[in-house]
């Protein structure tokens, strides 16, 4: 197996306003999430989240403690949401407990020090491994999440190209977590809009990943502040980060899903600063 990380710096919004095409994708996009038998994560100064990948084909892969964490294990002092969005079934194993997680399903683990270690159950159709971890500072039960354990909002409509289904799995009303909150937003066929009217969350800040993106598809998200907005072309099976002065809100060339997780010091899903569609510039 092999690890690999990179370490990306938190902006100014003021300079941002400054970045080109490049620059924006280099500080923001992460690309190549799954790569055979490798498991590859950013580590975000955005309220220190860690987002990663994993694609375990052949082989068992570990989460290691990357150096950064300056830990033995990777959960030492972080709590961790992984989600299985690879149609093959993935198995999670933590320190001799298993658990088994298909297609879209969800596994919260809390802060300890222990071995996390992934693999996929047919190496012919791998699971794909996608997390997000954040600080902790205490340890909280591990818990699978599925659909039928999700507090479930339906929003939007096809009138407006934007209906849609949020599925809200890791968070504080399913299960007692630090600070990680996470779920996943269906958009229903016809639908192409997701998280608008936008709005921004000065105490939190979000990553976005994006799939179920059908080949020769493709989503823009829009980010940036809300009268000084950028965007992001992206491809299926890619995140993007999100800053706390940030809208997040993407339109696609056709309907899709994408899995939110949010760290920072308010556990309110509902603690958000929304704009309107017409204020946004």
């Amino acid at each position: 197996m092999k690890t690999n990380y990179e370490i990306r710096y938190g902006a100014h919004p003021e300079d941002v306003r400054t970045y080109q095409t490049a620059r924006l994708r280099r500080d923001f996009l992460i690309e190549n999430l799954f790569v055979d038998n490798e498991v590859n994560m950013v580590y975000s100064m955005y309220d220190r989240m860690i987002v990663g990948g994993a694609k375990p084909v052949d082989e068992v892969l570990t989460i290691e403690a990357i150096d950064p964490l300056k830990a033995k294990y990777f959960l030492s002092r972080r709590e961790m949401g992984i989600f299985n969005v690879g149609k093959g079934k993935g198995i999670v194993k933590v320190d001799g407990i298993t658990f088994e997680l298909n297609y879209k399903e969800a596994l919260y683990l809390g802060m300890s020090d222990r071995t996390v270690t992934l693999e996929s159950a047919d190496a012919n159709e791998p699971a794909l491994f996608y997390f997000n971890s954040t600080n902790a500072h205490r340890n909280y039960p591990d818990k699978k999440i599925t659909k039928e354990d999700a507090i479930v909002a339906k929003m939007g409509s096809l009138e407006c190209s934007n209906e849609r289904c949020i599925n809200k799995m890791i968070v504080n009303q399913v299960l007692p977590t630090c600070q990680l909150q996470m779920g996943m937003t269906e958009l229903m066929t016809g639908s192409v809009w997701n998280t608008m009217p936008a709005h921004t969350h000065d105490r939190r800040m979000e990553a976005y990943f994006y799939f179920e993106i059908p080949e020769g598809q493709s989503a823009c998200h829009f980010m940036g502040e809300p009268q000084e907005t950028r965007h992001i072309w992206m491809q299926n099976n890619e995140a993007v980060l999100s800053p706390e002065w940030s809208i997040h809100s993407a339109a696609a060339t056709h309907n899709y899903t994408f899995i939110w997780g949010m760290g920072g010091e308010n556990l309110d899903y509902g603690d958000q600063d929304f704009y309107k569609i017409t204020e946004l510039k």
